[in-house]
């Protein structure tokens, strides 16, 4: 989000679109603003979708400071350089594919070396000290309860007094405590991830015995485990209520993997950090015997020939990493169990299969889904509806506007309409990408320049889902006909629609 006062500008995040392949795609589009002219970024905290395209900025010309907390500064090292090398290896990978052989090369959205040049960007500062990002800014950060170094920035220009929620943590949250905030502001910009979900209250230990009962109704069935997993904050949490649920015999006693080398290097940040976390009485808590830090690729394949463990890799949605290697070699297992911790945007091979597909495809392969799939709410780091709605009623009095962004299109209509019954008068905005709007003290803001109007069609599941869907469910379909020339005729059949189609667009 670009903030711009006369001829300066600063950027609050500046994140990867993650979701479905078409979405991902407008992660190589161009920037709308000139990068080398950006003074500052002010980081709310280290998640991809919020980080992820600082590299990609810093190769185009941005020179300035990344402005986050010590946290924050501390873990994007380790979180954009993993970030580079998927984002070469995922080039290299469809680049080797077969069924690309003489296709235009896939180049990388950037490199290793352009996150690790971002990351020597970065600019901690503590919470609640006032600093200035540029010029005519200026701003402080607030604790968002969210993950590790998560915060809000409080920012003030021209006048103009403006909150940025960032990512909102739940209550019950382990490590941090509940969100902060100034109240009396004239602009809000508010994440609804979550805005049209009221999830039950767990307390920790609540949360712990749904583990606990999930953990052993997956290894009486003889299979593995395995837990998509994202590897900053959820693996962290995991691994806590792991460890206390090994330690008070309340589960069986089983390896516990940790298959992601992300993950392994945030944990180490999460160990220095233990002072300032709660529920760990200041101790390094992610050293257990029965957990085990994966690091090697060798390592990682032995892994193939295990029953009865629990594997924990990334990423959080299936979309790339490790866990696509493990989904392949147990979605087929009628013994396994794959326990969904986190969200799910749609388009994502995650989403897929809590939805229930029965076939899958996972680089080039089809898989027949057997395993058991499941799902726990209790671990998610965002704020639902009802946390959403007392975080931005806690704001008021709003003189301006309240702008409600970071979410799927029912879950921001679903906040918009809750918190407006509150005051049916109230300036509520949805903003589009590419808007823009003139912020004034005391006043509803004023747009300036229309947005993107297809955001709706490629959030969602895309063709490349679609396909995936059709293709892993062909041979099957095909089976079901009487004899081979039928199948035949109706191979025919296809290839004459697309041909048809191929036709007609050399006519336009």
């Amino acid at each position: 989000m670009e903030l711009r006062q006369g001829d300066r500008a600063i950027l609050i995040d500046c994140g990867l679109f993650q979701g479905s392949r078409t979405l991902e795609t407008l992660n190589h589009g161009a920037f709308s603003f000139d990068p080398g002219k950006i003074e500052a970024v002010v980081l709310t905290h280290a998640h991809i979708d919020h980080c992820g395209l600082l590299p990609k900025l810093a190769a185009q010309g941005f020179e300035g400071p990344i402005w986050c907390t010590p946290a924050t500064s501390d873990l994007l090292e380790y979180m954009l350089a993993d970030a580079g090398r998927i984002q070469e290896s995922e080039a290299d990978r469809r680049n080797r594919r077969r069924d690309r052989a003489g296709e235009n090369r896939f180049e990388p959205l950037y490199t290793e070396e352009d996150a690790l040049r971002a990351w020597r960007l970065s600019r901690p500062v503590g919470l609640s000290e006032w600093f200035d990002p540029a010029p005519g800014f200026r701003a402080r950060f607030w604790n968002a309860g969210h993950i590790l170094g998560a915060a809000s920035a409080e920012i003030e220009a021209a006048g103009v007094h403006m909150l940025f929620s960032g990512d909102l943590g739940p209550e019950n949250k382990a490590f941090h405590a509940d969100p902060q905030a100034p109240s009396g502001l004239d602009h809000i910009v508010c994440e609804a991830t979550y805005g049209d979900r009221a999830r039950e209250k767990f307390t920790i230990e609540q949360r712990r015995s749904q583990l606990e009962s999930e953990i052993k109704d997956a290894l009486v069935r003889g299979g593995n485990l395995v837990i998509p997993s994202f590897a900053l904050e959820r693996t962290q949490e995991l691994l806590l209520d792991l460890a206390r649920l090994a330690d008070a015999n309340r589960i069986p006693n089983v390896p516990i993997f940790v298959d992601s080398p992300l993950a392994s290097r945030a944990t180490k940040v999460f160990a220095a950090h233990a002072a300032e976390l709660e529920d760990t009485e200041g101790k390094d808590i992610f050293r257990h015997p029965s957990i085990h830090y994966v690091e090697d690729v060798a390592e990682s394949v032995r892994l193939n020939t295990m029953s009865g463990a629990i594997i924990m890799a990334a990423s959080g949605m299936c979309e790339a990493g490790r866990i696509r290697h493990h989904l392949k070699h147990n979605l087929f297992r009628r013994d396994s169990t794959v326990l969904f911790v986190g969200f799910q945007a749609k388009g994502t091979l995650g989403r897929v299969l809590l939805d229930g597909a029965q076939r899958v495809r996972i680089s080039g392969e089809d898989i027949n889904v057997r395993a058991r799939i499941r799902r726990i709410d209790s671990y998610s780091a965002h704020a639902d509806r009802d946390e959403l709605h007392d975080w931005i009623t806690a704001r008021r009095p709003i003189a301006g506007s309240l702008f409600l962004d970071h979410g799927e299109r029912e879950a921001v209509a679903s906040l918009r309409e809750l918190v407006q019954a509150d005051d049916p008068a109230a300036s509520i905005i949805a903003p589009q990408i590419g808007e823009t709007y003139a912020l004034e003290p005391g006043t509803p803001a004023r747009r300036t320049q229309t947005g993107r109007v297809d955001m709706d069609q490629l959030a969602g599941p895309d063709w490349q889902n679609d396909y995936a869907d059709f293709i892993t469910h062909l041979k099957h379909h095909l089976g079901r006909i009487r004899n081979e020339r039928a199948r035949r005729d109706a191979l025919v059949q296809m290839r004459r629609i697309l041909d048809g189609y191929e036709e007609a667009r050399h006519r336009r």
